[in-house]
C-alpha cells in the first residue's frame, strides 16, 4: 500500500500514532492496519487488543477493532470471542470509491 496517506501518522517504529478523522486517511489506516494482522489467525478479544496495541501508540485498541470490523477488514464471532481478518476484506481503492466519492 502506498503510504503517502499515512504520511504524519506513523511514527520512526512504523506505529500509528493517531486514528486519523478525515475519512481518506482514516481508511488507509485502517487498511494498513488490516495488512498487518496474519491471516487465517483468530485471537480472542484480549489477544487481538493486545496484537492491535503492537500496532499504535494512541492506546485505544478497542476503537481500532471497531472501526475495522465496521468497514469488514475483520471478521468476529457474534458475541465477541474471535477475531480474525477477512479474507474477502475490501482494499483501499474500493473503500475510497464507497465511502469517499
Amino acid at each position: 500500500m502506498d503510504n503517502n496517506l499515512l504520511k504524519g501518522c506513523l511514527n520512526e517504529e512504523g506505529k500509528l500514532t493517531v486514528l486519523p478523522s478525515k475519512r481518506r486517511k482514516k481508511l488507509a489506516a485502517l487498511v494498513w492496519v488490516s495488512e498487518q494482522i496474519p491471516e487465517g489467525k483468530e485471537f480472542t478479544e484480549k489477544e487481538f487488543n493486545d496484537f492491535l496495541r503492537t500496532l499504535h501508540t494512541f492506546g485505544d485498541p478497542a476503537t481500532l477493532r471497531r472501526e475495522l470490523f465496521d468497514y469488514f477488514l475483520i471478521n468476529r464471532e457474534a458475541n465477541g470471542s474471535s477475531y480474525s481478518v477477512n479474507p474477502e476484506k475490501p482494499n483501499l481503492e474500493d473503500l475510497l470509491i464507497k465511502y469517499c466519492s
